[in-house]
């Protein structure tokens, strides 16, 4: 029996699999296709085995550990997403690899189930070989090095398609080839400095973009009659708030909006202009304003959603929090926006905030417990993306829990953070912008999988976020009321740059043939957001219409609760 250990192990861990590969059989069918998939099975199935033999043990144990790495990762998104890993969707978890360290804990009982069945490939392909084949070793070294390749070319005539159903420790590989080759192709020229026109004199007034953190549209007073308090609905002293209503995000997927953002990038153009056009730093420069970017989600000067140390060279002034706590970040980043807004300086400023990405369990107080009963609390209190999920196995009890800490979390981080900004912040000179990067799919349909945003079937939250223009009441920019009734729960953030850039006093027809239409004219907006942001090799992007007849939104609370105040 042990001698031929190896092979029983190999084939347990691929029967594992049956029911993924029937599935894929079932969804080609009959006919000379399956033919063709089950000929490339095969032989990535014989490359597998000839691996296991491989004479060098040094060789052996780096091809084994590397199919390992890469059938854990392919079975750990499955089991967190209930969906399939295709190359759009690794490329934009590539591009989130700052997350990564988080995820760990995040998904540490799904990533300890891939691991435990990885093992059996593991230890399958690194165990010392108990008998000799007739074939070469020289062929064996060349077997798993041919799968790959064979399979990156099949990827790359279809379009990044072409992997499902075949042995799972082969994708990730193939499609890190994929990318390197498009980091080395793909080079789409450098950086343009600002050429459009601009029609006044340098700008006098604050200008800021608020991109808070998983923060889903239908959760809000603003929009839901039982959405959580976010004091953007009442009336405040001095001050002028422009509700848009509900507004769709670029993707669902943090990095891709907010590179985005930042570089304007169009439905039709976005992957040229985010390489090559200016940063929204460079204009405002351009402008006459000072840059600041605080971002309360990363520590230590560490870099996220695609910013690169260029870029930041156009920021005079980078503020993060290494000292806060994660719970109290985006009170610091209001204590930072006040102290601003107040200095008497003109300033963009950007923020991304923590907002509610989870892990939600800690990211509030004990006195803004206003939703009960849920998550349990005290073990996730420093973890500011990710965490895990403490008897969490999604089950329609558990996300019950989960929506009660989202909304508690929503409660302060929303709803807290502007209280102490209208109280406190002169807004006189000031234009503010309020959006999220993206919604969440909080599973109120009962839909299956652990994830909330970022995934290959998106339901239509995931990119329904708010959008809200906050002015002081004597400040004279855009007339925003002209075409608000005609904009509201119908733009997106493709509307955000151009607006911003006109608050700069750069031409409009300028930037509208470049950028699109700001909120000041009819957006005429398509409604819908990019789930596959990173589409490459030929491949279309991906849209997702919002249909606002389908949307979800929280069932009625508590009055006590509907008000904002905190449960005794």
């Amino acid at each position: 029996m042990f001698r031929y250990l190896k092979e029983l192990l190999l084939i347990i861990y691929l029967l594992l699999y049956c029911e993924y590969y029937i599935e894929r059989l079932n969804a080609i069918g009959l006919g000379f296709p399956v033919l063709l998939f089950g000929a490339m099975f095969l032989a990535l199935t014989l490359a597998l085995y000839l691996t296991a033999y491989i004479r060098q043990t040094l060789i052996r144990h780096l091809f084994a550990l590397a199919m390992f790495a890469s059938a854990v990762f392919f079975d750990v998104y499955t089991r967190v997403t209930a969906d399939y890993l295709n190359y759009s969707s690794f490329v934009s978890l590539v591009y989130s690899g700052g997350f990564i360290q988080e995820a760990a804990y995040q998904y540490r009982d799904a990533i300890l189930r891939g691991v435990l069945s990885g093992l059996l490939l593991l230890f399958g392909i690194g165990l010392k070989p108990r008998h000799a084949l007739v074939v070469p070793n020289a062929l064996r070294v060349a077997a798993p090095i041919g799968g790959v390749l064979l399979l990156s070319a099949v990827l790359f005539l279809r379009a990044g398609e072409g992997a499902r159903g075949l042995p799972i420790m082969y994708t990730p590989l193939a499609y890190l080839n994929l990318f390197a080759y498009e980091a080395l192709h793909n080079t789409v020229g450098p950086r343009e400095p600002v050429t459009l026109a601009r029609v006044s004199q340098p700008v006098g007034h604050d200008i800021v973009l608020i991109i808070d953190e998983s923060i889903s549209g239908n959760y809000l007073d603003i929009n839901a009659p039982f959405g959580v308090h976010s004091n953007l609905k009442q009336a405040h002293a001095g001050v002028d708030v422009f509700n848009y209503g509900y507004a769709a995000s670029i993707a669902n997927c943090s990095a891709d909006t907010n590179v985005t953002l930042r570089y304007g990038g169009t439905r039709a153009d976005y992957m040229r202009i985010n390489s090559t056009l200016p940063s929204i730093w460079q204009y405002a420069k351009k402008a006459g304003l000072r840059t600041v970017y605080i971002d309360a989600q990363r520590t230590g000067g560490n870099l996220q959603n695609l910013m690169t140390d260029t870029e930041k060279k156009d920021i005079d002034e980078f503020v993060q929090f290494d000292k806060t706590s994660v719970r109290d970040r985006d009170m610091a980043a209001a204590a930072k926006l006040i102290e601003l807004l107040n200095d008497d300086k003109a300033e963009l400023v950007v923020i991304n905030k923590v907002g509610a990405h989870f892990p939600v369990h800690d990211k509030y107080p004990d006195a803004f417990m206003a939703y009960r009963p849920t998550l349990p609390r005290g073990q996730f209190t420093e973890v500011a993306d990710t965490g895990e999920r403490t008897g969490f196995n999604g089950q329609p009890d558990d996300w019950v829990l989960y929506r009660n800490a989202y909304k508690n979390t929503v409660l302060w981080n929303v709803g807290e953070f502007f209280a102490r900004v209208f109280a406190q912040a002169n807004l006189n000179n000031a234009l503010l912008i309020y959006t999220s990067d993206h919604g969440q799919d909080l599973h109120e349909r009962g839909n299956p999988g652990l994830n909330t945003h970022c995934g290959g079937d998106p339901v239509e939250e995931e990119g329904l976020v708010p959008l809200v223009v906050i002015q002081g009441s004597d400040l004279k920019t855009l007339n925003w009321s002209a075409q608000l009734a005609e904009n509201k729960d119908r733009s997106s953030h493709y509307n955000i740059f151009p607006t911003l850039l006109q608050l700069m006093g750069y031409d409009l027809a300028g930037v509208e043939a470049v950028y699109g239409k700001p909120l000041s004219v009819a957006t005429g907006d398509e409604f819908t957001f990019n789930y596959r942001f990173n589409a490459r090799l030929g491949a279309k992007p991906q849209w997702k219409h919002i249909d606002l007849g389908s949307i979800v939104t929280p069932t009625q609370a508590p009055a006590s609760v509907a008000a904002g105040q905190p449960s005794p």
